[in-house]
């Protein structure tokens, strides 16, 4: 099974070691890949629209055959860690081609990609910048791993 975070604009500064590292770790647990798609750039004022389906067009074209979109979208659902990781180890017993996460631009994700998605899942209530989120996922699906192996980097537990 593969996981793929796919995302629009690269990660910069402080963050984007902490996000290699994660990505890293991650690949003792899944075949995973990182794509960063280009930014679309806003021409004028109300050009929020255009933006999103252009974005959205380009990450789209990332998902692989198969494989479930996740949205990462402030109106969806907040997961806890060990329900992040059921659900992978779900798309494995399955025999899924995987999961595609998927990080929009400044402009959020398109219509059409929402459509597409299998789950719209929301990491936090706060509008986050696009490396932020991306660092708090990555460490989430390196958690999952440990939690569906039984290792002890989580300490958290069900309630």
């Amino acid at each position: 099974m593969k996981i793929s975070l796919l995302a629009i604009g690269r990660v910069r500064g402080p963050v984007a070691e902490a996000v290699a590292d994660y990505e890293g770790r991650i690949r003792r647990y899944y075949t995973y890949e990182a794509a960063e798609v280009k930014e679309e750039p806003a021409r004028k004022p109300g050009d929020a629209d255009r933006v999103r389906d252009e974005e959205g067009k380009r990450l789209l074209a990332r998902v692989g055959p198969g494989m479930e979109v996740v949205a990462l979208h402030r109106g969806g659902v907040q997961w806890s860690s060990d329900r992040l990781s059921t659900y992978l180890t779900e798309l494995g017993v399955r025999a899924s081609p995987g999961a595609a996460f998927v990080i929009g631009g400044a402009f959020g994700l398109s219509d059409e990609l929402l459509r597409r998605a299998t789950h719209k899942l929301s990491i936090s209530a706060f509008t986050l910048p696009h490396e932020l989120a991306r660092l708090v996922l990555t460490e989430q699906i390196y958690r999952a791993g440990t939690i569906a192996r039984g290792e002890p980097y989580h300490k958290g537990r069900e309630t």
